[in-house]
């Protein structure tokens, strides 16, 4: 025991090229994440946004007392302003650039970190994503890997992907999905995934053996190849090489943000610094490795035995529907709000039609245009665009809408709420043509199926999409503008 205790706090030679390769990467992804946010997030939690964040915190205070600071940490218990929101994104995307120089590592990953949970805080639903719970758990382990990086860092970074991937997968078997369990999942997907872009298009052309026999290979590689990550070197970098093909994969069909980056840059840690000197110049480190302390055994490995508990809890929950109670049931939950144990599961189910809610406005109630969003589905001429790693939040959550979930109604109403009332903040979400002579005074809604035109179709039309009416949707006939002009 003694000596296995000692060779998990080691800090490996063949592993320094790994680690600052991966430092720097997150610094990108990271500075990606907030660059993101920081356009948007007036729109979504500032004071003239759809879930202001001062609103938020009121009710959390009254809701919770003093443990609202556990269960909602913050950093905008110190200050909620629109200033705040704007100042701890941009923040966010500052400290990225020393992180990425090598300087102030650790200090630079604490910052992030606590800003990036903060603004995950404030976007309540819009950033309720696993990209969202993936960078935080990663940025989490990478404070500890940044003055060195022991091998239990490695294999807790190893963990962590073995999580994303397996469960990713076996969500959709045990979802009893039958798109997924009869292998048709993929002649829908390229169509019906949130945002698409060009290269959806032309692989939802491909033959249905093909489609059928790639929705046989994601499942393997994400059920059975993750084994492969906690095995020996050679078959972990056989694990690695497929997962990172089919990452390059996804982001050439798919509008997916930064998560497929950031799988890509934890893919590292199954290789080692031998093998990547076989493909990059060699990497130049003239620092020598720092010796893991006495102080970081004692923080790190009370914390990497909590998130490997709560994560074997999340996992065996997930997998077997048993349900914690009690005290089990409170950790999880506290662990889960700081977003250092997470559950993944990305598409259990597929959506096999394209429903579209088509929102329209109007000056007068009898003159009616679309409202376009400008990375959505709309005119059927338009092709789809390619806006990865960005992630526009808005977006993306319509995405959630046609179904009538009350979760994603109440944001839906929101936002036409937002749309006649003329805020600012939530109009800029908006292609910037949009309400040039001020807010509506009408709107309306209709739900269409929208389908990706065939070859044949494309060259006769030039249209990338074919539509059909299906039904009105709320609000119906039509939401009236009673608000003030807004100034």
């Amino acid at each position: 025991m003694p000596r296995l205790w000692d060779h998990i706090w080691q800090t490996p030679d063949d592993y320094r090229i790994v680690t600052a390769l991966f430092l720097k990467g997150l610094a990108i992804v990271y500075a990606i994440a907030f660059a993101s946010l920081a356009v948007q997030v007036q729109g979504l939690a500032g004071s003239d946004g759809m879930f202001p964040i001062a609103d938020q915190l009121a009710g959390a205070e009254a809701q919770l007392g003093w443990s609202r600071f556990l269960r909602v940490p913050s950093v905008f218990w110190l200050a909620d302003g629109d200033w705040a929101l704007s100042a701890a994104a941009w923040a966010g995307v500052a400290l990225s650039v020393p992180l990425l120089l090598g300087r102030y590592r650790q200090a630079s990953l604490i910052g992030l970190f606590v800003l990036y949970l903060s603004l995950q805080q404030a976007g309540t639903i819009f950033l309720h994503f696993q990209w969202d719970y993936l960078i935080l758990e990663a940025g989490f382990l990478a404070i500890f890997l940044a003055n060195g990086g022991s091998r239990l860092v490695i294999w807790m970074m190893r963990w962590l992907l073995f999580r994303l991937r397996f469960l990713s997968g076996i969500s959709k078997i045990i979802s009893g999905d039958p798109s997924w369990i009869g292998l048709t999942a993929l002649t829908a997907y390229f169509e019906t995934q949130p945002l698409p872009h060009i290269g959806a298009w032309y692989a939802h052309q491909l033959p249905q053996w093909m489609l059928q026999g790639g929705t046989l290979a994601t499942l393997v590689i994400e059920i059975a190849v993750p084994f492969l990550f906690l095995a020996p070197r050679r078959w972990r970098m056989v694990g690695a090489g497929l997962t990172i093909l089919m990452q390059v994969l996804i982001i050439a069909t798919s509008n997916h943000n930064f998560i497929n980056l950031l799988t890509i840059l934890l893919c590292l840690f199954l290789f080692d610094d031998q093998a990547l000197r076989a493909v990059l110049p060699r990497w130049s480190l003239a620092s020598a490795r720092q010796k893991v302390g006495g102080l970081h055994k004692m923080v790190f490995g009370p914390l990497a035995a909590l998130i490997i508990l709560v994560s074997l809890l999340q996992s065996t929950s997930m997998v077997t529907g048993w349900r914690p109670g009690g005290w089990v049931q409170a950790l999880v939950m506290q662990v889960e709000s700081f977003r250092i144990a997470n559950l993944y599961h990305v598409f259990p189910t597929m959506k096999m039609e394209r429903l579209e809610v088509v929102i329209e406005w109007s000056m007068d109630g009898e003159t009616w245009q679309p409202l376009e969003l400008a990375h959505r589905p709309g005119d059927p001429a338009r092709a789809p665009g390619f806006v990865m790693p960005h992630q526009p939040r808005l977006d993306w959550l319509i995405w959630f809408v046609p179904p009538q979930d009350p979760v994603f109604m109440i944001f839906y109403r929101r936002f036409m709420e937002k749309l006649l009332e003329g805020s600012p903040s939530v109009l800029a979400l908006l292609p910037d043509d949009s309400f040039k002579d001020g807010p509506p005074q009408f709107l309306r809604a209709s739900l269409w199926q929208y389908r990706f035109t065939d070859p044949a179709t494309r060259a006769r039309t030039g249209d990338w999409w074919t539509l059909e009416w299906r039904a009105p949707f709320p609000p119906w006939p039509y939401m009236q503008n009673t608000h003030q002009p807004h100034t």
